[in-house]
């Protein structure tokens, strides 16, 4: 500090010194009397005449940061017309001027009173004037003069960043460019060696150097490792004076760091690896891991498997884990321990990217042994099919031999087999299955026409491990037997229409007909269609046999009436072409029907043909009179008869529809008092009068199926009743709709007597019911009970 203070003081001095010779020489050279003229000779004798001034003075000049006692003595201003009485006063004005620069008004002296900087201002500019001292009548013109700050070495150089981070590659040359670090010095440029800086390396040697004057930093060691180091710290000082002693000097801290290059190749560390995979292992899975290590980074370090040799190369692969940059060894195929307990593969590993420049250094590849070694495991049974195929004919004798599988224990200790078939695919247990070697039989004939192929499947597990099972498909396929005789492939009908005698015959059929086997094709087709041999010269019908699996029915004559006969009946034989053939007889209906004059069917109903012949339309219209008249009277019986009896139903004001009344006690019947209302079997006509029902009837109405019309008188009282029932339960309208109430308790006894039939038979009557026998089978209890009265009283 007491060296900087006796250089600045030095400085000043000399400044001072300095500036005073000038500013004598100054004075010395220019200054002149005022008011003065002067005569100088021009060219050609010529004559000029000027003006002399007064003061002349040049810049004056003062050093920065002073810091004496003292003010700083700038300059002095003086006048030739100044004899030194103190008639003359000096006066300052302009930049810092009674502030910064103040002035001696008597001699004319200027000091400083402050310390300047110049890196704040450089200079100052000032006006001088000189006047009167009573008067304040200038005495000389005023005058324009600067001061300059003169520097001195006041500021160390700085850098713009107080930290840089710069990128090199590894192995770069010596010379290679890193970064270039600049300084500024705030000192004049232009005034001495204050602000001319010199870069130069305090740390970061030998690795990097510093050019003096640029400030660029370069590496200086050839084939810097970054898998040795990868980051450099370097400390560069710039000093100013260049460089020389006394001069002031600042820091910058750079961090280089080396990036990657792909200039190692992958090593794997050890010469073999050694796996193991069960032969129990599903392809797919993963059997062990293998890794080649490389220093490198990013893609230089990126690395990929592969298989190049070995004995194992159909049966395992390898693929690239690119997370963990592990090559994964994968079973590709099943191994097995009997066949073979051990595979050799040789894998590389290989860089993705190589850098053409260290392709000197490689192969960037390296090779592996891997040794994988096959663990036995308890294997299932193994059928030595995937899947069989039998065939057994149909209808054959049960224990007929359908075929036979077979499976064997792959493992060493060759265990024996048990077979059994799976229920589950045998529902009907049609085949059973020797559990000792395998062979399948029937248990009961076979359809083919019920089912062609039948599909089970088969066990095979172990006698001592019943969990080690194997199972496999069986199909089987029933073979064809002719054993269905053709049949009409359709109800045939024909019709014929009724002609004279004389009218010429039609050559065409009155029906074509066509048959069906169940049988297989070998056992069906071709069909041949023929006459029975009793009929063969049958005198209306015959049959031609198409050859193309039908046949056509033609008659042998006309004036076919149906007053004689409406209705044939043709027996047909058809046999198909099985070995041995089958034949079947099938019956064709031909009716003779009325036609038009173009063969257009009329009609084939034999009683309209013989009423329209034997009966007139006032005939008709009186039976039809009859009928009316006999309906009419039935309807009027129905009536009287249903206001004499009880109604079946009786309400009361509420509505008991949907109301469902069960009683799980016996009941006593009318007695039973306690259980229901016994007024609700009371007729309540007598009572309070006729009470209509209150069942309310389905919206839509009942629409009577097609085909249940009444019977005729003629037909059998069983049908007629069947019809009737038929027609009662599918009729929704029919009462009571949905009233109805239960009565399970039956009683003690009734008023009514017994209701049952098995009493009937012995009590008297005199009702006839011998007409029961024509009622038909549903009727023939009752007619033995009550139709054999004569009968009983014979035998008693």
């Amino acid at each position: 500090m007491k060296e900087n203070y006796c250089l600045q003081a030095a400085l000043v001095c000399l400044g001072m010194l300095c500036h005073s010779q000038a500013f004598a020489t100054e004075r010395r050279s220019h200054l002149r009397p005022s008011f003065h003229g002067h005569h100088e000779k021009g060219k050609e004798g010529q004559v000029l005449q000027r003006s002399k001034r007064g003061w002349v003075w040049n810049q004056f000049f003062v050093i920065e940061e002073y810091t004496g006692p003292d003010p700083v003595l700038v300059g002095r201003l003086h006048s030739d017309i100044d004899s030194g009485d103190g008639n003359i006063k000096y006066i300052l004005s302009g930049e810092g001027a009674g502030t910064i620069f103040v002035i001696d008004d008597k001699s004319g002296n200027i000091h400083a009173t402050k310390t300047l900087d110049r890196e704040e201002r450089a200079q100052y500019t000032l006006m001088a004037q000189a006047v009167d001292r009573d008067t304040n009548r200038p005495l000389e013109p005023p005058s324009e003069f600067i001061v300059k700050v003169q520097d001195i070495n006041d500021n160390p150089p700085e850098f713009l960043h107080e930290t840089y981070h710069a990128n090199v590659p590894e192995r770069s040359n010596v010379g290679t460019s890193v970064i270039q670090v600049t300084a500024s010095d705030a000192d004049d440029p232009t005034y001495g060696n204050s602000a001319k800086l010199v870069y130069s390396i305090l740390e970061g040697q030998p690795y990097f150097s510093v050019e003096a004057q640029t400030g660029i930093i370069r590496t200086a060691l050839p084939n810097m490792d970054r898998e040795a180091k990868e980051e450099y710290h370097v400390v560069i000082q710039a000093k100013d004076m260049g460089g020389h002693m006394g001069g002031l000097s600042g820091t910058t801290k750079v961090t280089i760091t080396l990036t990657d290059v792909n200039d190692n190749p992958p090593k794997f560390p050890q010469s073999v690896y050694q796996m193991s995979v069960s032969e129990a292992a599903v392809p797919g899975e993963e059997v062990g891991r293998v890794k080649a290590k490389d220093p490198d980074i990013g893609e230089n370090g990126l690395v990929t498997y592969n298989i190049v040799d070995g004995d194992g190369m159909e049966l395992f692969e390898i693929t690239t884990d690119y997370e963990t940059q592990e090559g994964v060894v994968k079973l590709k195929k099943p191994v097995d321990f009997e066949t073979k307990r051990a595979y050799s593969l040789k894998v590389e590993a290989a860089n993705v990217h190589i850098d053409p420049k260290f392709i000197s250094n490689g192969p960037f590849k390296d090779t592996v042994t891997v040794k994988i070694a096959v663990e036995d495991a308890d294997e299932p049974p193994m059928f030595l099919a995937p899947s069989y195929i039998h065939e057994v004919q149909e209808n054959a004798a049960a224990g007929t031999v359908v075929g036979r599988v077979h499976a064997k224990d792959p493992d060493a200790a060759n265990s024996a087999i048990r077979y059994s078939i799976d229920r589950h695919t045998d529902l009907d247990r049609f085949f059973t299955i020797n559990a000792d070697d395998g062979f399948i039989k029937t248990t009961k004939p076979l359809d083919r026409e019920e089912t062609a192929w039948l599909n089970i499947s088969v066990f095979a597990a172990e006698i001592h491990k019943v969990h080690q099972e194997a199972k496999v498909p069986v199909a089987i396929r029933v073979l064809d037997v002719n054993d269905n005789a053709p049949k009409f492939a359709a109800p045939y009908e024909g019709f014929i229409c009724e002609s004279d005698q004389t009218k010429p015959l039609s050559n065409q059929p009155i029906v074509t007909i066509s048959a069906d086997d169940k049988d297989d094709t070998a056992n069906g087709p071709r069909f041949i269609f023929s006459l029975p041999p009793e009929i063969i010269h049958n005198p209306n019908f015959t049959v031609r046999d198409n050859r193309d699996n039908t046949a056509g029915v033609y008659a042998r004559r006309g004036g076919f009436s149906r007053q004689k006969q409406d209705l044939y009946l043709l027996p047909i034989v058809i046999s198909d072409g099985g070995i041995p053939p089958m034949s079947s007889t099938n019956t064709l209906t031909i009716k003779v029907c009325g036609c038009d004059v173009n063969g257009a069917l009329l009609s084939c109903n034999a009683e309209a043909y013989i009423l329209n012949a034997g009966l007139s339309t006032g005939a008709l219209i009186a039976i039809l009179a009859c009928i009316v008249i006999l309906l009419v009277i039935v309807v009027l019986f129905v009536t009287l008869r249903r206001q004499k009896k009880e109604p079946l139903i009786v309400f009361e004001e509420e509505d008991v529809r949907e109301n469902i009344i069960t009683y799980d006690d016996e009941g006593g019947g009318e007695e039973d008092t306690e259980a229901f209302d016994i007024a609700t079997l009371q007729n309540p006509d007598g009572i309070n009068g006729f009470i209509p029902r209150k069942d309310i009837k389905p919206e839509y109405q009942y629409m009577p199926r097609p085909g249940l019309r009444p019977a005729p008188n003629s037909v059998d009282v069983d049908d007629f009743i069947n019809t009737r029932i038929q027609e009662a339960d599918n009729d929704p309208t029919a009462p009571p709709y949905d009233s109805i109430q239960i009565y399970g308790y039956e009683g003690r006894g009734s008023v009514a007597g017994s209701l049952s039939s098995l009493e009937s038979a012995t009590t008297d009557s005199d009702l006839d019911y011998d007409y029961l026998q024509n009622w038909g089978p549903r009727f023939k209890k009752l007619a033995d009970l009550y139709g054999s009265k004569d009968t009983f009283d014979d035998d008693s």
